[in-house]
């Protein structure tokens, strides 16, 4: 049975028909193996990051750390070759103990950005053998010269508890991202993949 709005077919036999919604296009896989970041570059090695889409999207994929401790981190480049885009951000996160304890939602003011140009922190990483982080980010527009460009990001994941993190915010430059960098705060990102889409 067909789904049909205002006279048009938007569904039909569970497809989506032409002219509704937009097709996710495979960019680019990166797979860690202790490496000590995981960049994606407009141009550099099959990666498109500019106007060809205007949201791009990083999927995250059982990341794990080499130390103990540590937090997973973003920074985006805005034409130079420094990772140091100006950024404004939010952070919010819940959490459950594995022994059931300490289950709450908070503000995390201390991860959070006001026109900084460090990194913006995603998660924070254990590296027992069955800890792992899994998530995606968003990134919208990079190719505009105009405005700023927005970010967000939703990450799940264990470091002796369950986590699941929300952050959001925008580069503050008029000049286009062009390039996007993970990293750990010490140490390497030790496995993982972290997958690159554009979405028309």
């Amino acid at each position: 049975m067909g789904l049909i709005s205002n006279g048009s077919t938007v569904f039909d036999a569970g497809a989506m028909s032409a002219g509704f919604g937009g097709a996710m296009t495979f960019i680019k896989k990166l797979t860690a193996s202790s490496s000590s970041t995981l960049t994606f570059v407009n141009g550099a090695s099959g990666v498109v990051l500019d106007s060809t889409y205007k949201e791009y999207l990083f999927l995250f994929k059982d990341i794990h750390s080499s130390n103990n401790g540590v937090t997973f981190s973003v920074n985006f480049r805005d034409g130079g070759t420094d990772y140091d885009a100006t950024k404004t951000s939010t952070f919010f996160y819940s959490t459950h103990g594995e022994d059931d304890s300490s289950g709450s939602i908070n503000y995390e003011g201390s991860y959070d950005l006001a026109q900084g140009t460090g990194v913006q922190i995603l998660h924070d990483n254990g590296n027992d053998n069955d800890e792992c982080t899994t998530g995606y980010m968003c990134l919208y527009n990079p190719g505009n010269t105009t405005f700023v460009k927005h970010f967000s990001a939703r990450l799940m994941g264990t470091n002796d508890n369950s986590s699941d993190y929300y952050i959001a915010g925008y580069n503050n430059v008029t000049a286009a991202i062009d390039g996007v960098q993970f990293k750990m705060s010490a140490g390497t990102i030790d496995a993982g993949t972290i997958t690159l889409y554009g979405i028309s």
